[in-house]
Formats: C-alpha cells, sequence, structure tokens
C-alpha cells in the first residue's frame, strides 16, 4: 500500500494506493473519489453494540466503509472541514485520538473507544477518546494544519482543548483552568489540557469552536 497526501495544509487529500486484494477502513463520507477496481462495503464495526459506542459515546460514525481492491487501484479521502491530513505509521504502541480526527485506517488497525473519564467532560470536547492501536497507517485529520510536539521525559506542555488531535499513550494528561479563574472566565482561553511526556503530541492549528464563536454572531437573524 502506497500513500501521499495533497494539497495540504488548507485543502489535504489523502490519495491511498491499494495493491489486489488490500484494504482500507474509513468514516462514513470520508472517501472523495475511487478507482473502478475498488468496490466498496458499508457496515457497523463491532457489529450493532460496538456502531453506537462509536457514534453515541465517540463522536464517530456510526458506519465505517471498507475498501477493497479486487485489482490494484486508488481511493482518495478528505476531512469535512477545510484542514490537514496526518497519517501515523503505527508500530503497536496505542495513539489515543481526539473524537471526530479519525478518518481512515488499514484493517489491521483497531479503534475502540477509552472513557477519558472528567477529564474529557470539563474539556467540552466529550467523554470518549478513541484508542488505536495495531500495526498499519493510521489517518488522521484536523480543522487548520496538524502541528507535531516530541516531549521529552518529564517535559510538560499545556494545549487548548479546542485544539486537540492525538497523542501516544504514554503522554500523561490532565484537563484544567488556564490560570486563576478570572483568567479561565476573561481571557477566552478557557480549560486546557496539561501534557506531559515522553511522547508525541499531534495539534490542529485552528479550533472548530472558535470558529463557531466568531460567526454565530454574525449571521442576520430573522
Amino acid at each position: 500500500m502506497q500513500y501521499e497526501i495533497l494539497h495540504r495544509p488548507s485543502y489535504a487529500l489523502g490519495r491511498i494506493e491499494l495493491a489486489s486484494g488490500e484494504q482500507l477502513q474509513a468514516e462514513a463520507g470520508a472517501m472523495v473519489s475511487m478507482s473502478a477496481s475498488i468496490s466498496i462495503e458499508t457496515g457497523v464495526k463491532g457489529g450493532l453494540l460496538g456502531g453506537l459506542k462509536r457514534s453515541v459515546l465517540g463522536g464517530e460514525s456510526f458506519f465505517i466503509n471498507t475498501f477493497t481492491a479486487e485489482q490494484s487501484g486508488e481511493v482518495t479521502i478528505a476531512p469535512g472541514l477545510p484542514g490537514d491530513i496526518q497519517v501515523i505509521e503505527m508500530s503497536g504502541s496505542p495513539v489515543l485520538v481526539q473524537s471526530g480526527s479519525f478518518l481512515a485506517a488499514t484493517t489491521d488497525i483497531e479503534v475502540d473507544t477509552s472513557w477519558a473519564g472528567k477529564s474529557g467532560f470539563f474539556s467540552g470536547e466529550g467523554l470518549i477518546l478513541l484508542r488505536c492501536t495495531g500495526h498499519g497507517l493510521l489517518f488522521l485529520s484536523s480543522y487548520g494544519a496538524i502541528h507535531l510536539k516530541e516531549l521529552n521525559v518529564g517535559e510538560q506542555y499545556t494545549v487548548d482543548t479546542g485544539h486537540m488531535v492525538a497523542f501516544d499513550e504514554s503522554v500523561r494528561y490532565s484537563v484544567g483552568r488556564s490560570g486563576g479563574w478570572k483568567t479561565t472566565l476573561l481571557s477566552g482561553e478557557g480549560l486546557v489540557c496539561k501534557l506531559e511526556g515522553p511522547g508525541r503530541f499531534y495539534m490542529q492549528t485552528r479550533s472548530q469552536d472558535a470558529f463557531l464563536s466568531w460567526l454565530l454572531p454574525k449571521i442576520p437573524k430573522q
């Protein structure tokens, strides 16, 4: 399987070349185009309960599309919003993915939901993180560009919760205030995620919540 990411970072398009017999799983609606030699089958990953868990708790699509190459061909995929695509070559170490950032993966990658507990609740980003494990390719999407930050052992880093994409499971994290209550309420930063290495952390350069906060007051009212 070969891949390339085109037109990044603002309008990224993932082009995946499948050899005969190879498969790719993707979120419903992620496909942009495909060769005539590629077949598509829509199903519920993990059965009915697995689909409900992903949809209701994980913020992901209820359905998963599986693309199979009857002969060699290509599939192109893209995020729903203007943004980037990040490919992680998984080698067994788990990666935690923010709800909504999973785009596609090879079929040997297991995508499951994992409770984020109080951290997820107070972040306003949902109760669930997706836990991805296995060996293969993991395709993540973002709103805006994706920036990689490598954290050393014990290195601490703070990020706005609306800019989270994914991080290695080795990274410790907690959600809290950006400062005192006055700073939290008036600075526009709100709650932040506090990370501690070692591991990789991926963040997006734009926030959907910030964009909606800017856009909604400008929409004319009836």
